[in-house]
């Protein structure tokens, strides 16, 4: 999805209706969802290949520039009845006022196509990650998984809605609270928590699974015990994004062979630095480990 920014001033109100009157002084567009996903890990040094569905568009076409441009190979597969997401963000004084969406889901016979091409992609790949919209870019999720899996690569899942069924045989899945308690429930403290973590894990086949925790830090849960990482203490600017940050890092980690707990400790040391900044975002390499790459 393409993510636009328009910065303005808001001082007065529309005579037309209660609502700010913003004059737009800048605009800004940056990859979003799994292109943000995608370059992030570009930026971490990975060679990173997008697979995804675009319309046949302006929007589409930015999309694929932003990407080329920060080394990210893209295979945009171009589809002529929809028309690509795009999130539009309106901002004053560094305030959001309002976001408008544009998106409706790929016809069946582009993601068929779609599939083709993952599963020659998934051959010359260490790692595969799946972030999951819920815009219909994954109706063949179970598929890829399966196909990854028999090719031996691990799969990293950002996961979406309350079927997490279509996630079985993943390596890690990696929900938010909100996210996690729409799949498993509420639970009454940390120890039911801990069980029902297990419980979703054992019942999917996954090897581990990591509940981000905002402020909290994250908890992973693949051994006998879970392990909670503690959020660095950092000022909070802008959450949105923060998720494609945690998988991305935690992707290229796993790929170079840090072990999964070490990984999630840089990927939460990630998110610290990342909601830091405006919007989608990227961690540099200097960000992270204080090197340049």
């Amino acid at each position: 999805m393409l993510d636009r920014y328009w910065f303005g001033d808001a001082s007065r109100i529309s005579p037309e209706a209660p609502v700010p009157v913003v004059l737009v002084q800048k605009e800004e567009e940056r990859p979003g969802g799994a292109a943000n996903v995608a370059r992030n890990c570009a930026t971490l040094g990975a060679k990173t290949e997008l697979l995804s569905v675009v319309g046949e568009d302006e929007a589409g076409s930015r999309l694929l520039e932003l990407v080329s441009a920060e080394g990210v190979r893209a295979a945009l597969h171009r589809d002529a009845a929809i028309r690509t997401t795009v999130k539009l963000r309106v901002l004053a004084r560094q305030q959001q006022l309002i976001r408008i969406d544009f998106e409706n889901p790929p016809s069946r016979e582009v993601l068929a196509d779609k599939l083709a091409e993952f599963e020659r992609a998934v051959a010359t790949c260490d790692i595969v990650v799946l972030s999951d919209y819920g815009k219909g870019g994954l109706t063949h999720i179970e598929r890829m998984i399966e196909l990854a899996r028999a090719a031996g690569k691990r799969v990293l899942v950002d996961p979406k809605g309350d079927d997490y069924s279509r996630y079985r045989g993943a390596t890690v899945v990696t929900p938010n609270l909100a996210e996690l308690r729409e799949v498993v429930g509420r639970w009454q403290d940390e120890g039911d928590l801990e069980a029902r973590a297990h419980a979703l894990r054992s019942d999917l086949g996954l090897q581990a699974l990591l509940l981000t925790r905002s402020e909290q830090g994250m908890t992973l849960f693949s051994g006998a015990s879970a392990v909670t990482v503690r959020a660095e203490a950092r000022e909070v600017y802008d959450v949105s994004g923060a998720g494609d940050t945690v998988i991305a890092v935690l992707a290229v980690m796993l790929a170079v062979g840090r072990d999964l707990e070490d990984a999630v400790r840089i990927a939460n040391r990630a998110a610290g630095i990342v909601v830091g900044k405006l919007g989608t975002a990227v961690v540099t390499p200097e960000e992270l480990f204080g090197i340049r790459v």
